[in-house]
Order: C-alpha cells, then sequence, then structure tokens
C-alpha cells in the first residue's frame, strides 16, 4: 500500500462552510474558508510533513465534487496536524 505511514487531509476536515457531519474534523473557531489543496500542501511543506498531493480524488461523503487530497507524514494525531496546517493557511492568507 502507497499510503503506509500517511495521513490523508482532505480539504473538507478544515473548511468552515462544513458541518462536523460534512466532514469538518476541527473547530469552526480554528478552521478556514475554502481551502485548497495548493494551500494544504503549501502549509504541510512548511511544516516539514513530506506532502504528496493528489488533485484528481473526491472526498467520499461529496464524491461528485473532486477537490483532491493531499497525504502528509503520520507525526501526530489527524485533528492536532489539521489544526496546525489550518493556522499556517491563515498565516499564509494574512500575508
Amino acid at each position: 500500500m502507497k499510503d503506509k505511514g500517511k495521513l490523508v487531509i482532505w480539504p473538507a476536515y478544515i473548511d468552515k462552510a462544513k458541518s462536523r457531519s460534512r466532514g469538518r474534523i476541527i473547530s469552526r473557531k480554528t478552521s478556514i474558508n475554502e481551502p485548497t489543496i495548493k494551500e494544504i500542501g503549501l502549509a504541510a511543506e512548511k511544516l516539514g510533513l513530506n506532502p504528496e498531493t493528489e488533485p484528481d480524488k473526491a472526498y467520499p461523503k461529496s464524491w461528485w465534487e473532486s477537490k483532491g487530497r493531499v497525504l502528509i507524514d503520520n507525526t501526530a494525531p489527524k485533528t492536532i496536524l489539521s489544526r496546525k496546517i489550518s493556522s499556517t493557511i491563515k498565516e499564509m492568507r494574512g500575508k
């Protein structure tokens, strides 16, 4: 399996517009509006998580939207890494 030792980060995990039942895994306060896989990839790169972007993938709960996903190193729980990625994107957007 090529994903061994990797975590999948879908844009829905950190999207403020999504509900928990639609896939968001972090609080609304720490999430961001309309994250892209490019932003997630850049944030993961800054955090040293060796990201691999897969733009042709679709999140299973919204299979009709092909927004892609990012594979990152499994160094901590997914929620903690998602919060770090989200805060890094906020910093990048603030500049």
